[in-house]
């Protein structure tokens, strides 16, 4: 019979190169002794922490359940321990899933046979019906013969938070940009500035941080098609989050005017436009808003992701000169796949630290101290 873990573990799922990060997240969120690995952080806990994180947690992608696992050397025996496996004390019998495997240094190799086997085990031990379109996954990872059962409980990647209707070209998912706020050191209590805001990702994150308004509170959640799934409880844990208006004000500006229309829509679905705003121009006309020097956050255009890098150098260097001149005190990260455009800007940039995957391209963040 198949180990049914009842204490699992949970693996919350980021970009590799900023595991760390999540991690500390998570800390900070009240979770149990939560472990960096490849690809994600690693807890325990049960039901009520899967609910929490999915809700919660703003830079994870998804959040996996591990219910469960057993050794299978071939394909005739995985067909008998999937039929064993207790499926109905998580799945429901009338909730369409899908399943997806991976397999590493495992006899069991060809993963298309390998969920066929399990698909037919869900259908005939259980009567769930299988789909390709399920919102419901089951992933049976395969590593040296141990087949590790878990339930992607988010559904839709976490970077929908349920609000942004309209994006720019090339933008940063909110998962991401959380992350690199948070590792640029902002916790929600200082101004935040991004020059070429784009949809408003980096403002509206940084205004919710602040508001203290939970990133899942707008959306649906796979877990919720689960047998453990507790409406009452869920709805409490929902409504105790305790949400405030912060005295600062997020700026973002643009010299598309379209891209302020709809940084402006996104964060009015947000519910974080009483506390943003967002300008039309160009970068060398932005200015630092009134009180104290805080973070100025962007992610610039970079040749492969929207064409030619040659003629944005003139563009780095106009952001890096109206910085030095006008922003004194200010920090700034930057995000770019470029180490010579970052250097264009002649900004005051510290080594940076491991790339990150960002729409098929490696990205780097480059900090700086407050400028002088």
């Amino acid at each position: 019979m198949p180990a049914l873990i009842k204490d699992f573990e949970l693996f919350l799922v980021c970009p590799p190169g900023l595991e760390t990060v999540l991690c500390d997240e998570v800390s900070t969120k009240g979770f149990i002794d939560p472990k960096p690995v490849i690809g994600g952080v690693v807890l325990r806990g049960g039901w009520p922490e899967v609910w929490r994180a999915n809700l919660e947690i703003r830079g994870a992608t998804r959040v996996l359940a591990r219910i469960g696992a057993f050794h299978a050397g071939h394909l005739a025996q995985l067909d008998k321990l999937a039929r064993k496996f207790p499926w109905g004390e998580n799945l429901r019998s009338d909730v369409p899933v899908k399943v997806e495997v991976t397999s590493k240094k495992s006899r069991i190799y060809h993963a298309g046979a390998a969920a066929q086997r399990i698909e037919t085990a869900i259908r005939e031990e259980l009567g769930a019906p299988i789909s390709p379109e399920a919102e419901l996954s089951i992933m049976a990872r395969f590593e040296d013969n141990l087949c590790t059962i878990s339930i992607d409980t988010s559904g839709p990647s976490l970077h929908k938070r349920g609000y942004k209707e309209a994006v720019a070209k090339a933008p940063m998912r909110e998962t991401m940009a959380s992350l690199f706020l948070r590792q640029c050191g902002y916790d929600g209590n200082e101004t935040v500035v991004d020059p070429m805001c784009g949809s408003g990702t980096f403002v509206i994150e940084a205004a919710e941080i602040a508001a203290k308004l939970n990133p899942g509170r707008a959306r649906r959640f796979a877990f919720e098609q689960l047998t453990s799934f507790d409406e009452g409880a869920w709805k409490r844990l929902r409504s105790s989050a305790q949400a405030v208006k912060p005295a600062l004000h997020f700026f973002g500006s643009d010299r598309d005017a379209g891209a302020i229309r709809m940084s402006h829509a996104n964060a009015e679905r947000a519910g974080v436009a009483d506390f943003t705003v967002f300008q039309h121009h160009a970068v060398s006309n932005i200015t630092p808003p009134p009180g104290p020097p805080g973070l100025v956050i962007v992610n610039p255009p970079y040749g492969m992701r929207i064409g030619d890098k040659k003629p944005l150098v003139t563009l780095y260097a106009a952001l890096g000169k109206t910085l030095l001149t006008r922003f004194s005190g200010w920090r700034v990260g930057l995000i770019t796949t470029d180490t010579s455009l970052a250097k264009a800007t002649d900004l005051p940039f510290a080594p940076t630290g491991r790339s990150v995957s960002h729409g098929g391209l490696n990205v780097l963040l480059f900090q700086t101290e407050p400028l002088k």
